[in-house]
């Protein structure tokens, strides 16, 4: 079995969400990460919860548990001469280091850019922070919903102007794993044209940014601030959540014949005042949704998503967590793994999100998944391997 990053080493000194997700990305394709912890509680995860499980003493958390699959621990106290001198040299060996201290905390540390490129030119540093490394508020902590709502997601989010939400996912955190994953592959690709390394920084708040889209365009460039409007799109009509007789589904008419098809469907007319363009349909967007809910009204959501399927109009329910995992195509698409965590026995993950298949169409795995791991787990092993010269670090549990 081989894999898109196998033979990558990636030093991981990143904690709490946006640096795992990142380097968790990397060891899905392949990539060998060696995840340094504190000696004293580890990733600061590993007390995050309820939910935890396991026995009294072995407990682990399962926010810990959703970040880091694919990964080795190693306990190293990077305070001490040993600890940094053991950092050293895995950075040496590495081809990529990934961080999310607060800015300057690396090179309080004795390993700033400069020190790090004389360790090893080669090397890939990924760097995430809250609010960017420079600019008149770079160094800002950032934890996930305060970026949320500094980088105005939170205003186009909620039932309507007056009831800002957060999404309900660490989202901004997650982002920023991804487009640091991202630009850590495209540094590489670059590494393999210069043989000279890269710094790739990116931040809570540029991730955030990175998906505004139509929001953001309907700002710089037509002067329109994007406001919450619930679960109804703000520049398509039909496009939502629908109410029907004993609960709702939801609908997208992104075209002018999606739209006719259910106008047919449903003996609406597409020629009614108001309803003829889709401008028309944003414009009196709460005379569509009445029309659509009375249309709808006298079937179950079942009954409605046979008759929307049979028209050829995209729609779908809203399941919850529970119901998506017991889902066959959640299943049918790799996006449930089996794995052997060290003290919880057989576990059930969520998958990463990524399929390979070969020119012939065949299904290539990248990789049998390892558990999350504990703290430390794989440091006696890595202690032989690099040679470092370290005492056993000794155990604690966070949670």
């Amino acid at each position: 079995m081989t894999a898109p990053l196998d033979g990558l080493l990636v030093v991981d000194l990143s904690r709490a969400l946006a640096g795992p997700h990142a380097t968790m990305m990397m060891g899905d394709l392949g990539a060998r990460v060696i995840k340094i912890e504190a000696p004293a509680g580890g990733d600061d995860t590993r007390g995050w919860g309820p939910p935890f499980v396991g026995d009294p003493g072995q407990r682990e958390s399962t926010y810990f548990l959703s970040a880091n699959r694919n990964k080795e621990s190693i306990a190293l106290d990077l305070k001490s001469e040993a600890g940094r001198g053991a950092l050293a040299e895995l950075v040496g060996r590495a081809d990529v280091l990934v961080e999310n201290f607060r800015t300057g905390v690396l090179d309080r540390l004795g390993f700033g850019i400069g020190r790090l490129r004389e360790l090893n030119p080669r090397l890939v540093v990924l760097s995430i922070s809250g609010f960017g490394h420079d600019g008149p508020e770079g160094g800002r902590a950032g934890y996930d919903q305060i970026a949320q709502g500094e980088a105005g997601l939170m205003s186009v989010t909620g039932s309507g102007p007056a009831d800002p939400q957060r999404v309900g996912v660490p989202i901004a955190d997650l982002l920023a794993g991804m487009y640091g994953a991202y630009g850590v592959l495209a540094a590489l690709r670059e590494r393999d044209r210069t043989g000279a390394g890269a710094i790739v920084r990116t931040s809570l708040l540029a991730a955030v940014i990175g998906v505004h889209g139509f929001q953001g365009t309907a700002y710089t460039v037509a002067g329109q601030v994007g406001r919450a409007g619930g679960n109804h799109h703000p520049s398509i009509s039909p496009y939502g959540l629908f109410r029907c007789r004993g609960g709702a589904v939801q609908i997208a008419c992104g075209s002018e014949g999606l739209w006719r098809r259910l106008c047919a469907e449903f003996d609406l007319d597409p020629e009614a005042d108001g309803m003829r363009t889709n401008g028309d349909r944003v414009r009196y967007a709460d005379r569509v949704r009445a029309l659509v809910e009375a249309a709808f009204a006298e079937d179950d959501p079942d009954q409605l998503l046979d008759r929307l399927d049979r028209a050829g109009i995209p729609a779908g329910r809203v399941r919850g967590i529970d119901e998506v995992y017991a889902w066959p195509q959640t299943a049918s698409q790799g996006l449930i793994v089996p794995v052997e965590h060290a003290t919880l026995g057989p576990l059930t993950l969520p998958g990463p999100p990524l399929r390979f298949f070969d020119g012939n169409d065949r299904e290539r795995p990248c990789r049998a998944h390892a558990a999350p791991p504990v703290l430390d787990q794989h440091g006696p092993a890595l202690r032989a391997e690099f040679g470092l010269d370290l005492p056993a670090a000794p155990r604690s549990r966070a949670s």
